[in-house]
């Protein structure tokens, strides 16, 4: 999965719950901000494996509605 679609599924849900995104670029890294949960994600080349993908939005459960709520 692009690192793109995993920002935009993130982008979306925040919006749909009326939550604050913001989106950082550090300098290896890019920040994501979700209300009050913060997480970083790799600015690799590669595309991202759907287990890493659902690992990461599992980072931001409490704010986007439970494990597994990308489903």
């Amino acid at each position: 999965m692009k690192r793109d679609k995993v920002i935009k599924k993130l982008r979306d849900a925040a919006k749909a719950r009326g939550l604050a995104f913001q989106v950082i670029e550090l300098s290896r890294h890019t920040g994501i901000i979700i209300g009050s949960t913060r997480s970083t994600l790799s600015r690799s080349s590669h595309d991202f494996n759907d287990g890493a993908a659902h690992d990461f939005w599992d980072q931001f459960a409490d704010q986007l509605g439970g494990k597994g709520w990308w489903r």
